[in-house]
């Protein structure tokens, strides 16, 4: 599979090469930029110009930094091009097709199937992406003080590092290079073009049939998508189900409403073979419960895993560790050079803009102000976005019992949630896991058409060391799917009234009359 978006011989461009990939690349990495002359010296040196890279670079220069920011691709990164931006778009599409689908269910009749437009449908995730290009845009943080630099970087010893035959010397320095799809081994995989995150918005015309590797959030979001935009979408995963990293009953739930839109699910898949069919669509074959399958597929999406952006930055030259996960980095987010940290996808499990986002907070106190944030301290929340989605903090279950925490688990069903049952999203739940006989939050797992956006509040109560019983006291507007939360609180309070604190109640209560 060629990588379109990373020649550096040559102008990049992004197909189709329309209007607003015209813009997109104008903005993150214009042709005609021209590379400063580099300062005597930086405060800080930022390589990678995703997330983690830009807020590093716009955060420390904010506070007076002399900063330079390299990036070799697109400004922006994952998130911006090839990531959340242009895939939470095109779910929105998808689940709009959902929403006219469903109108008779609530009395609204609507002649006909809809109808996608799918060209249309993927110009408009091309639109909004060149729309929201501009925070990202290379001018942008030039007027932010910041020295942007486009081209290769390589580290050249322990503080310093060229770019473009321009070498930068550094104070400290910070890799923010991300990640990229990993190629799983599959027999065949090298003689077929397959489509990743990286190049799946190319796309404009509908594949008629499209075959899913894995069954992580980006597999089960796309597969969603796709199925509901009008495809024949068959998900292929290893694993006994889907999404194993996730509560199993919030990934059961899920499984079901891919299910319920059309899509063919394969789990425990073995011995997968890929080959080109004449017409140059791809045949997976594979063995499941010992049974076998032949599925032939106009276009197949490969989304097992991620590696780490690490090519031909010289990390030795800078004495700085690595592994094939990653760069080392202790809980300060410092490398094994003590000038050099790193941030984002190429060191943390948590592979999330939003963790990228807190890292680099992480890394401008401690690398310029003798800070001693932790990267262990921080609670991150994260949603897988099908519908219902699933949102997750702190710890599972299984979690708990390894690092022997003994817990008390309260569930909510969304079935008895007065504002879901008005909108017909009952399909979830609210799980709160609190340390036993204490009510401290330990983690939390909640699946609902918004979850992503419920979360938060038990993030919050996290950070602010409040009791899932204090949550309970904390009035929510009526109806609302967040009253949810409210409501498991108010089980934990019932929890609470034993047999002998309910006739203590009683007598007192008699005795008062």
């Amino acid at each position: 599979m060629v990588n379109l978006l990373t020649s550096m011989a040559h102008p990049i461009s992004i197909p189709p090469n329309d209007d607003h990939n015209k813009t997109l690349v104008s903005r993150v990495h214009p042709h005609d930029w021209k590379n400063p002359d580099p300062a005597d010296k930086y405060n800080l040196v930022v390589v990678g110009g995703g997330t983690a890279g830009l807020v590093s670079a716009a955060g420390a220069a904010g506070l007076g930094a002399k900063v330079a920011l390299i990036e070799r691709n697109l400004l922006g990164g994952d998130c911006l091009n090839v990531g959340c931006v242009p895939s939470k778009t095109l779910l929105a599409a998808a689940h709009a097709v959902t929403n006219v689908k469903r109108a008779a269910h609530f009395g609204i009749t609507i002649p006909g199937e809809p109808s996608v437009d799918f060209p249309a449908v993927m110009e408009r995730v091309r639109k909004l992406r060149a729309e929201i290009s501009h925070h990202d845009s290379a001018e942008r943080f030039s007027r932010l003080g910041v020295d942007v630099f486009l081209g290769d970087a390589k580290f050249i010893d322990r503080s310093s590092v060229e770019v473009e035959g321009a070498k930068l010397f550094f104070k400290k320095a910070v890799v923010a290079t991300g990640g990229r799809a990993a190629a799983p081994p599959i027999p065949g995989l090298d003689k077929i073009e397959y489509l990743t995150n990286e190049n799946l918005f190319h796309l404009t015309a509908l594949p008629k049939s499209l075959g899913i590797i894995g069954a992580g959030p980006i597999g089960c979001e796309m597969a969603q998508a796709f199925a509901r935009l009008g495809s024949k979408v068959t998900l292929i995963e290893a694993m006994p189900s889907i999404l194993t990293r996730e509560d199993q009953d919030a990934a059961r739930i899920v499984h079901d409403a891919l299910a319920t839109d059309g899509v063919e699910i394969i789990t425990g898949a073995e011995d997968l073979k890929l080959e080109k069919e004449k017409n140059g669509a791809t045949r997976v074959s594979l063995r499941s419960s010992d049974v076998t399958h032949e599925i032939t597929n106009e276009k197949l999406l490969v989304s097992v895993g991620r590696k780490p952006n690490l090519d031909g930055l010289h990390l030795e030259a800078a004495d700085v560790e690595y592994n094939p996960q990653g760069i080392n980095v202790d809980d300060y987010l410092r490398t094994s050079n003590a000038r050099i940290y790193a941030a984002g996808d190429v060191c943390l499990s948590h592979k999330f803009t939003h963790a990228a986002d807190f890292s680099a907070r992480i890394v401008i106190q401690n690398a310029l102000f003798l800070g001693s944030k932790k990267i262990s301290a921080l609670n991150v929340p994260w949603c897988t976005y099908t519908d219902p989605e699933i949102a997750h903090v702190g710890l599972y279950e299984q979690d708990a019992a390894e690092r022997d925490i003994d817990i008390d688990t309260y569930v909510k069903p969304m079935a008895e949630v007065d504002r879901a049952l008005a909108e017909d999203n009952t399909h979830g739940f609210v799980k709160i896991h609190v340390q036993k006989g204490r009510g401290q939050i330990v983690g939390a797992t909640i699946v609902a058409r918004h979850a992503g956006e419920l979360i938060s509040e038990i993030a919050t109560a996290m950070a602010g060391n409040l009791t899932l019983g204090a949550l309970a006291n904390v009035i929510h507007p009526y109806p609302t799917q967040a009253e949810a939360i409210r409501l498991t609180g108010d089980l934990f309070n019932r929890a609470k009234l034993t047999p002998s604190v309910k006739k203590a109640f009683s007598q007192w209560l008699k005795w008062s009359r």
